[in-house]
């Protein structure tokens, strides 16, 4: 039995979905989480005469008309795919807006069961819903359902019902309001909208009896005042998100890296012992540096991110960062972006992949196209490790430095829509309609599941690409192009420094003009975590975490010493590796998204040239503002950034050439 569940973005779908299956989809405040649809077999538990059922999760949908692509993915296969029983996720705490998408699923003659989900949210206000009267009026079952709780859930009841209906093959009567199948005019689809509206009204009226009054302004509307304001909101989201680095990367976050990385360097001396020391030293350096020493330099840095990610997660289910969204649409659509790109660039943030598949909710293609070039300025999980290691290495874990980096992130996407804007000449307007989720204490149990979701990616992925990466990085860097081993005193003849060199020396304006920077940069393409990895293999250096024990103190002589840069190059190559293109995977996913080559190759072009601006203005004007003169190459870094500059202004003039001469041929056809 195939059950499609359908039902409004933010109505409770997909955790009624991860809790029918037992999976652990991800969960948002916002359209567009759920992409495509997923499948799951119910378990066990609710399904005890072991029926034969799959359960898809499809897109949230507000009408059987579609606006988006995610609308259209539930629209055909409701219609197309002929699943036996459509389950219709209903938010009880907003009946007459979900009850529109109902009626017009009951028309299709496909067997409905409605979940009247978030009933201890209608309880909790002191609302109440006669369910048996909005069942009959809707001609089939209701179940009340709370699908955030594991005991008295309504799950069991529900379940049976949909099996019984399925079985049945009795024919559902429905409310027959018309519209669905047959093709409509625009004037006879309008007269079915507002007959719609007034059936659906009726029943509200009959069957709903609210103790506040929608009219009334509630504590949740209060505290909007604050939160979402235009002006406020934005100190507001700093002081937030600077919290958030304070306790991932200063307080509590070094509490468990500090365990963690002393079990690294027992395992690290564990091996090392079983070695000894008659073992191949091409071999133990391998092992050791390059395996161990490698992965367990960015594994080390995995505490931090679960606290940054379990925090991000309570702000996320608690119905904060829907309320960011609201703060930065305003700002997005003066250059040209939707409200809608905003969602990508948030999910973007736990993972660049997701966040440009979100893109595709976005209806004008230009716009989506470029939400999805600019998506992965972002910093992502994978960018986190990075930000981490010279945050903690130069900067003494200065929260300032990670908060930054996001809202430099921001202020980039910004200038960057504005230019694409100008280069494409589409200055077509946008409009964002987003409903907020009501403020809730956010579920510990929740956050962990997707902290622990998340860190178990970060592991395979350690224990895979990375580790290969890592293994290939010591052994171009063990030999020399004969095939001798390189002496230790000489590391820059190895096959890895002549490789790099070369790209090295385009670095030197930017203040890291060093081999073994250029090839973590050049590592970082195939998985940004790759960065720490590399710089751990080429400096032989396993602890990243404890920089008392390295002689690490931020600014200080040690630091050059050993990696041969200052604070402010640091800063510098931390901005190019979170400007400059993603990973391989996000740039596949951005060529599936863009559907064209041409943008695809653009896209990474217009993120190389930003990365490498944005890390020549920040070493040499930082370099200006603490010694007093310019840095390293500054005249040939002014030169290469003129000719980036002068390139996006020509094809900026040339947009707004080709703007005004269509709007020109559109006032001749007049």
């Amino acid at each position: 039995m195939k059950i499609a569940l359908a039902g409004n973005p933010n109505s409770g779908k997909t955790t009624l979905f991860n809790a029918i299956t037992g999976k652990i989809e991800h969960v948002g405040n916002w359209a567009g989480v759920t992409v495509e649809k997923k499948e799951g077999d119910v378990k066990q538990s609710l399904n005890p005469r072991n029926e034969d059922l799959i359960v898809v999760d499809l897109p949230g949908a507000y009408s059987m008309s579609p606006y988006t692509s995610e609308e259209s993915i539930t629209r055909d296969f409701v219609q197309n795919e002929n699943p036996d029983v459509i389950l219709n996720i209903v938010d009880s705490t907003n009946l007459s807006r979900s009850l529109f998408f109902t009626t017009q699923l009951l028309e299709l003659g496909i067997p409905v069961v409605v979940a009247l989900n978030k009933s201890d949210l209608t309880d909790k206000k002191g609302n109440t819903i006669d369910i048996p009267a909005l069942s009959d009026a809707l001609k089939c079952p209701v179940i009340q359902t709370i699908s955030t709780k594991t005991a008295n859930n309504g799950l069991l009841e529900l379940l049976n019902a949909v099996i019984t209906l399925g079985k049945s093959n009795k024919k559902q009567n429905s409310p027959n309001i018309g519209g669905v199948k047959k093709a409509l005019t625009k004037e006879e689809f309008e007269k079915v909208d507002k007959k719609r509206y007034a059936f659906v009204n009726n029943i509200v009226t009959e069957v709903e009896r609210r103790k506040v009054s929608s009219e009334k302004q509630t504590m949740q509307d209060r505290v909007d005042r604050i939160i979402a304001h235009k002006w406020l909101g934005i100190p507001i989201f700093a002081v937030i998100i600077w919290l958030v680095f304070s306790i991932s990367q200063s307080w509590v976050g070094p509490l468990f890296a500090d365990i963690f990385v002393g079990w690294i360097d027992l395992l690290y001396e564990g091996v090392a012992s079983l070695l000894g020391e008659n073992v191949n030293p091409v071999v133990g350096a391998l092992l050791l540096d390059g395996i161990i020493g490698g992965v367990g330099a960015v594994i080390g840095f995995l505490p931090l991110i679960m606290v940054l990610f379990f925090c991000l997660a309570l702000l996320e289910d608690s119905g904060y960062m829907a309320r960011v969204a609201i703060v930065l649409d305003r700002f997005f659509k003066k250059v040209g972006l939707s409200g809608r790109s905003i969602i990508p660039m948030i999910i973007g943030t736990g993972c660049g992949i997701p966040g440009v598949m979100a893109t595709r909710t976005i209806k004008n293609e230009r716009q989506r196209r470029t939400t999805a070039m600019l998506t992965p300025f972002m910093p992502c999980g994978a960018k986190l490790p990075i930000i981490a290691l010279f945050a903690g290495v130069f900067f003494n874990d200065n929260s300032w430095v990670g908060t930054s980096m996001y809202f430099l992130g921001i202020v980039v996407i910004i200038i960057s829509a504005l230019i694409i804007r100008k280069i494409t000449g589409d200055y077509s307007r946008s409009y964002f309609i987003m409903e907020l989720p009501e403020y809730r204490w956010p579920s510990i149990k929740r956050a962990s599941i997707s902290v622990l979701m998340r860190a178990k990616g970060f592991i395979i992925k350690a224990g895979t690409i990375i580790l290969v990466c890592n293994a290939v990085v010591q052994i171009l860097q063990t030999f020399d192009w004969q095939l001798q081993v390189v002496a230790e005193t000489a590391p820059e003849t190895s096959i890895l420094a002549s490789i790099a060199s070369p790209l090295a020396i385009l670095f030197i304006p930017l203040g890291f003009g060093l081999w073994q920077f250029a090839a973590a940069a050049v590592t970082g393409f195939i998985a940004k975590e790759n960065v720490v990895g590399t710089l751990a293999v080429c400096f032989s250096i396993t602890n990243f975490i404890d920089v008392e024990e390295l002689a690490l103190v931020g600014g200080s002589a040690e630091v050059s010493t050993i990696f041969g840069i200052s604070a402010v190059a640091a800063l510098a190559y931390l901005v190019f590796n979170l400007f400059t293109p993603p990973c391989f995977a996000a740039i596949g996913a951005m060529r599936s998204e863009m559907e064209s080559p041409k943008w695809l190759w653009g896209a990474v072009g217009f993120q190389l040239c930003m990365g490498y601006v944005l890390a020549f203005l920040v070493y040499q004007i930082g370099t200006l503002i603490t010694t007093g003169t310019f840095g390293t190459g500054f005249i040939g870094g002014l030169i290469a950034v003129a000719i980036i500059v002068a390139s996006v202004g020509y094809f900026m003039r040339k947009g707004s050439k080709g703007t005004q001469i269509s709007a020109e041929m559109k006032s001749v056809k007049v």
